[in-house]
């Protein structure tokens, strides 16, 4: 493949096709995709107690260790549904959410299939290194949202709390899981800031050069979006700003790489 690439980078293997045939492909990619999507979603409703268990694992931790330091006997439930519905509504949000998350790669399939043949075998090399790469980032955002930033965001809210003489003993899941869920999401798609700048830079849309002239910019920006993408404490937000930095950071030198390359 990489040879062959080489070789003749602007060759498209397929062959020009009447309109009839690309709108039967779109019908296909449509129903594919809608159909891979529904199923994702019914697997993930029947798999959302286990979902719930490690979505709900960051509290329990945190729980565990303010109950040690109470002298605590055990554990105490923390987190709990107050409504008679709680259990169905929360079953449905992770059914959608991950339900999405697991049919993206039968979507994305659905849509590569369809694009793949009006493309050169460059663009197609390099529509999939950015997939790659961008599924990459978003799990490195994701993980990142889940081992370090959920504890920390349960921790300063039930300190936050405390200190408004408010101690919550028993936590809404519906709310809980919403935090989490968000929490997870957001972190992922900022993940993808490299990626996109690296595609403008590709375009000559930015430059490394005006990349490093607004690196002060893009560090309050950076800031500004950790502030309203995470919830209200320090140590969440710098958890989001400072990998922001870092990746922005990382973007200049790929760009200035693609520049020096190209």
């Amino acid at each position: 493949m990489s040879l062959t690439l080489i070789k003749d980078p602007d060759r498209r293997d397929d062959p020009p096709r009447p309109l009839l045939e690309h709108l039967l492909a779109l019908r296909d990619m449509l129903v594919f995709g809608a159909v891979a999507w529904a199923i994702c979603v019914v697997v993930a409703f029947v798999f959302s107690p286990q979902v719930l268990e490690w979505l709900m694992s960051p509290a329990k931790e945190v729980q565990a260790v303010v109950d040690s330091a109470d002298g605590a006997a055990e554990t105490r439930a923390w987190l709990q549904g107050l409504d008679l519905t709680s259990g169905f509504s929360t079953a449905m949000s992770i059914a959608v959410w991950g339900g999405t998350a697991l049919s993206f790669p039968f979507v994305v399939y659905a849509i590569l299939r369809f694009v793949f043949p009006a493309l050169t075998r460059r663009e197609k090399f390099i529509l999939m290194s950015i997939l790659v790469i961008g599924t990459v980032l978003f799990s490195v955002g994701a993980g990142l949202a889940y081992q370090k930033t959920l504890p920390l965001v349960v921790t300063a809210f039930q300190e936050i709390n405390r200190w408004m003489g408010l101690p919550v003993e028993t936590i809404r899941i519906e709310g809980y899981i919403s935090i989490v869920l968000k929490t997870i999401i957001a972190f992922g798609l900022v993940f993808q800031m490299p990626l996109v700048i690296f595609v403008l830079g590709w375009f000559g849309v930015v430059t490394s050069t005006g990349l490093r002239e607004k690196r002060r910019v893009a560090i309050v920006v950076a800031f500004v979006l950790a502030m309203f993408l995470t919830p209200p404490d320090p140590m969440s937000q710098l958890f989001m700003a400072i990998p922001l930095c870092l990746l922005y950071e990382f973007s200049i030198w790929a760009v200035w790489l693609k520049e020096k390359c190209v």
